[in-house]
């Protein structure tokens, strides 16, 4: 019977250390509500822009993207994104879907404005940049190629030989 009471508080031990390292790593990690103050922004496309995805200004995280949807009206695509409190954005800042890497995800980069009036919660970013898509640029690059490659150099075509 000893036996027994020694493995049950033992396994208690355990459990509980581990319950406390997950509460540990929720605190640490942004899956948690991020707080601040929330704002909208429509793009025309946000290719590969997550819910999760860090809200940056000059590389640094100042929030997170919460929700995206699709304006009925417009079709554009609608984001919401927070805000770290004590960080005020000019109403005419900007907002662009950018890449981490070549071939990393995507965040949300804020440029502040400079205009006086701020924008309140719920406000929207009027300016804004879509997402970039790269199978788009490389193919417009190969076959700009193609077209330009038989003949004479690009720009030089038509003109009289001296």
């Amino acid at each position: 019977m000893q036996h027994n009471l020694v493995e049950t508080i033992l396994g208690a031990v355990v459990l509980a250390a581990a319950i406390g390292f997950f509460g540990w790593a929720y605190g640490q990690s942004s899956a948690g509500d991020p707080g601040g103050y929330t704002l909208v922004a429509r793009f025309e496309r946000v290719d590969g822009l997550e819910v999760g995805a860090d809200v940056k200004i000059a590389g640094i995280k100042v929030g997170r993207v919460l929700a995206q949807d699709i304006d009925p009206e417009t079709f554009r695509a609608l984001v919401r994104f927070s805000v770290k409190k004590g960080i005020e954005l000019p109403a005419d800042s900007t907002a662009a879907v950018a890449s981490s890497s070549l071939l990393g995800g995507k965040y949300l980069s804020i440029v502040p404005g400079g205009e006086d009036r701020m924008l309140k919660p719920g406000e929207e970013l009027t300016f804004t940049q879509s997402s970039v898509n790269l199978e788009d640029l490389i193919g417009r690059y190969v076959f700009s190629g193609q077209a330009a490659g038989g003949g004479a150099p690009a720009g030089r075509a038509g003109e009289k030989a001296e």
